[in-house]
């Protein structure tokens, strides 16, 4: 793979990814801009996150039957439109619904993914995994700060127009550097749709990676979705940008990223699971540090490293693991694990608002740990 070509695709999964996340930050602006209610601002990234899952869905697995060069470039444009869209937005349901539309169409990343396996041998698959993965945490990692940055200094709009701008540089890059990608599949979309339901039925590694990862990116969404709220409250009522500043936390998932694809390579599938019962157990620990240590910042910050460590890793080593059992179905593996992933998401971003609304941030707590020890479950259990 030319350099060229792996640093436009780390670009573009950062990019990509980032439209997910930039409203984290600047619900409590939004809400104020609304005069709206926490629980009606959090379906902001509950319905980003529903329409990733469904755009997950309905949109990777073309990959295995059109060009995916092509694919890349059409989604990116029409996530340019959205992004426009949501920055209009003249009220709240006109921006959930394009939060919505966000979500559906900012799926690149899990198309670039599996064409990068395809362009490497199958002994470096998991080094680029790894690589490209932490580029997708870069994305997540600024994605806080800088939507919080720009909402306090020009208004929550701007990191929308912003992004939308981003969108349309990379199509037209996209069209200049990356490589015409032959499909591996001869079926028709319908076929391919229905195909998805065989793989679920055919892999039980696919179906424990999925329900673990959901529950784990579910336990993930509880913090994330629910953090600006304590953060805009005594003792520290911080503005949107330092409460995007803790975006930064994720830099552990970037540095270990690599590494894991690394060892993902080498392992063997005991090897693998008892890396991914590792990540549990730090997600674990970092929810118990937020329930007794959440009321001073180091404890935030330490429980935010730990929680994005074990989330991130995970998800390296489960996407090793899925993609390695049909190199002819990458695509669809990826929907299945990732739609699954998502729904997991917006599922945590639901409950974690709730927990909020009945209990704060014991509240909050209680729901996060409950996810995490759910996602051990296709691994800690008797097999039959």
């Amino acid at each position: 793979m030319k350099a060229s070509t792996f640093w436009l695709m780390a670009i573009i999964c950062a990019f990509a990814v980032a439209n997910l996340y930039y409203n984290q930050p600047i619900l409590a602006e939004i809400a104020t801009s609304f005069d709206a209610s926490a629980a009606v601002v959090g379906w902001i990234p509950t319905q980003t996150q529903i329409g990733y899952a469904l755009g997950l869905l309905l949109f990777v697995p073309l990959g295995d039957c059109l060009e995916r060069r092509r694919l890349v470039v059409i989604m990116l444009s029409i996530t340019a439109v959205m992004l426009f869209i949501a920055a209009l937005s003249p009220n709240l349901n006109i921006l959930i619904l394009a939060s919505f539309g966000i979500g559906l169409v900012t799926i690149t990343a899990q198309i670039i993914l599996p064409l990068a396996t395809d362009l490497v041998d199958e002994i470096n698959q998991g080094k680029i995994i790894g690589n490209l993965m932490s580029a997708l945490f870069v994305g997540v990692l600024l994605a806080r700060p800088l939507g919080g940055w720009l909402a306090e200094r020009f208004g929550w709009r701007s990191i929308y127009w912003l992004a939308g701008v981003m969108m349309l540089v990379l199509a037209l890059a996209a069209t200049q550097l990356l490589p015409k990608n032959k499909p591996k599949s001869q079926l028709s979309y319908q076929q391919l749709l229905r195909s998805i339901w065989e793989l679920v039925k055919s892999y039980s590694v696919l179906r424990s990676a999925s329900f673990t990862q959901a529950m784990l990116f579910g336990s993930f969404s509880v913090f994330w979705s629910t953090l600006a709220f304590p953060l805009t409250r005594p003792p520290y009522n911080y503005g949107s940008n330092a409460i995007g500043l803790f975006g930064l936390v994720g830099i552990a998932g970037i540095i270990v990223a690599p590494y894991l694809g690394r060892m993902a390579d080498k392992g063997t599938a005991k090897t693998l699971r008892s890396m991914i019962n590792i990540a549990i157990i730090i997600s674990i620990f970092a929810y118990l540090i937020f329930w007794q240590l959440g009321e001073q910042l180091w404890g935030l910050i330490i429980g935010s490293i730990l929680l994005n460590l074990g989330s991130q890793g995970a998800l390296v080593v489960n996407q090793v693991r899925i993609y390695s059992l049909n190199k002819n179905a990458r695509s669809r593996l990826n929907t299945v694990f990732m739609v699954a992933t998502f729904l997991g998401g917006s599922l945590g971003s639901v409950l974690g608002t709730y927990g909020w609304s009945i209990g704060e941030w014991t509240g909050v707590c209680c729901i996060g740990l409950l996810l995490t020890v759910v996602a051990a479950l296709p691994l800690w259990l008797p097999k039959k």
